[in-house]
């Protein structure tokens, strides 16, 4: 495996972050700010430096490489792969007026469209606005039965909370997801995920909540005992959510999940989620601080790397903004632990996202998590 990273801040030339190689037809991953990665030109400007390559986009909360994390930039992670192949497949949640509100029916006919001989991992970059994650995810697992490692993640931007923007081998646009299988017997693909938030407070039922929209805790109105909780941070409201997620246990899951609140309606008294909450599932707000986040970043890469037979030559990271917003000006802390760990021989890129795909630890089945580190790490 061969790769190649670049940065470009605004209104700046590209910088080579590693030497400058040539490599044949690679997957050149374009991880930006969406305003930046609006730009009409950017397409034709990738496809310039990578002219045989393969370019997935994807508008992001931060950036991640093995040099920086980074807010008002592009990045780019060009890989060749020497022993493997890949295949890349798109669908669009706009365009593709059936399935546009069936977000389960968007995964599985996604990850229908690989060829199954020799599909060893697919990574998946999605839109982040209208898309169910949870549903997303159930949709991808039953096209394979549990049994395919998918890892990836929701689209961002920044902490606007706009739009998403994606694509393949053209200029971003609303509504993308795209999925990218890796092939082949010398590949070696090991993950893992934490998170480091920690639960405080009594738990309280679910007695009313549709799709990803919780109404009532304990029969009262959800968003009043939220509120209750923050104190004098509920006056700022929706962003000070990002700060306080919801741990929440279901009797239909083996282990609890983190779900980030994106935004409230303050007419019905709800708060709408990042993923789907069942009625009779068990809540209870959670905190953290730097240094639980940081410690929850180093477990998580120390778990990927356990049972590997060869070194990573590639770890794809993908953090929440809640995380980001938490670590502030110490952002790269959590990053730094992940290189510390795999290696600084190997290429680290990634994004923070909207929301995190990948397994529980030990489990095959994707999931969608909020405010968790997921890492996967690829070698040939």
């Amino acid at each position: 495996m061969k790769t190649v990273q670049l940065l470009k801040k605004v209104n700046k030339d590209w910088e080579y972050l590693s030497p400058k190689i040539a490599l044949k037809t690679p997957l050149v991953l374009v991880f930006g700010n969406r305003h930046q990665l609006e730009d009409v030109n950017i397409y034709k400007e990738i496809k310039t430096l990578f002219k045989d390559g393969h370019i997935v986009f994807g508008s992001t909360a931060g950036n991640i490489s093995s040099k920086f994390v980074e807010d008002e930039t592009i990045t780019i992670t060009a890989i060749e792969f020497e022993k493997s192949s890949f295949k890349i497949k798109t669908t669009n949640v706009l365009e593709n007026k059936e399935s546009s509100l069936d977000s389960f029916k968007t995964g599985k006919e996604l990850i229908k469209q690989f060829p199954e001989k020799d599909l060893k991992y697919v990574f998946v970059v999605a839109e982040g606005s209208f898309i169910n994650g949870s549903q997303l995810t159930k949709g991808m697992n039953s096209a394979t039965e549990d049994n395919l490692l998918i890892t990836g993640a929701l689209c961002g931007d920044a902490a606007r909370f706009e739009k998403t923007i994606a694509s393949y081998n053209e200029n971003p646009k609303p509504g993308e997801i795209v999925a990218i299988g890796l092939y082949g017997d010398s590949l070696e693909v090991s993950f893992s995920i934490k998170g480091g938030w920690t639960p405080f407070g009594p738990e309280r039922k679910v007695t009313k909540a549709k799709d990803n929209v919780l109404f009532e805790l304990d029969n009262k109105p959800a968003l009043d005992l939220y509120k209750t909780y923050l104190g004098d941070k509920s006056k700022e409201l929706p962003g000070a959510a990002l700060l306080y997620p919801l741990k929440v246990k279901s009797n239909i899951e083996k282990q609890s999940i983190v779900r980030t609140i994106l935004n409230i309606n303050e007419a019905e008294n709800s708060m709408i989620l990042a993923g789907d909450i069942k009625e009779n599932s068990l809540v209870q707000l959670m905190m953290t601080n730097v240094d639980s986040i940081v410690d929850a970043a180093q477990y998580a890469a120390e778990k990927a790397t356990e049972l590997r037979q060869k070194k990573p030559e590639l770890a794809i990271l993908v953090s929440c903004i809640g995380r980001k917003l938490v670590l502030d000006q110490r952002v790269e802390e959590e990053v730094e632990e992940v290189i510390e760990v795999v290696g600084s021989t190997t290429t680290v890129c990634g994004l923070y996202s909207y929301g995190e795909i990948a397994p529980f630890h030990g489990e095959n089945n994707c999931q969608l998590h909020n405010q968790t580190m997921t890492i996967t790490l690829i070698s040939e």
